[in-house]
């Protein structure tokens, strides 16, 4: 049987992530929809993905939350895993400080991230992905 962590509730960290609840239209280097909703529990929250970018379809869906693996203590970082249509996986990592989120591709402190900013009624986000050598693009998300 899985352990619960400490106190058999979310990390504030995760349940911080509240703000990304719904569906969102996106725009900027990518276009289309991603919808959040939380697991039962509210452990993990699920992203759903449909969007068009760089002439690709990306298709999707992603876990966040921390990671427990059994019989040890539940992670410090929110952490992520998506799984796209094509058979893909790609490894995240998200920081919300504020307004600020930040999504490291990869591990914390990567040379690859979003960065962006809830504006104040929380209904839009605003940044860009950052890639190494001066590439990524500019994002925002809007609540419909």
């Amino acid at each position: 049987m899985d352990e619960k962590n400490e106190d058999n509730r979310p990390s504030a960290a995760v349940t911080a992530l509240e703000r990304l609840v719904g569906t969102w239209t996106v725009t900027g280097g990518a276009e289309g929809t991603v919808r959040y909703e939380w697991m039962e529990g509210g452990f993990f929250l699920l992203q759903h993905v449909e969007l068009a970018q760089f002439g690709e379809s990306v298709t999707g869906m992603e876990v966040i939350g921390n990671l427990h693996p059994f019989g040890e203590p539940v992670g410090a970082d929110v952490v992520s895993r998506f799984y796209d249509a094509q058979g893909n996986t790609f490894d995240y990592v998200y920081e919300l400080d504020g307004d600020t989120l930040v999504i490291w591709a990869g591990a914390k402190g990567s040379p690859a991230y979003f960065e962006g900013e809830f504006d104040a009624d929380g209904d839009s986000l605003t940044g860009a992905w950052v890639y190494p050598g001066g590439g990524g693009y500019d994002s925002t998300m809007t609540r419909v």
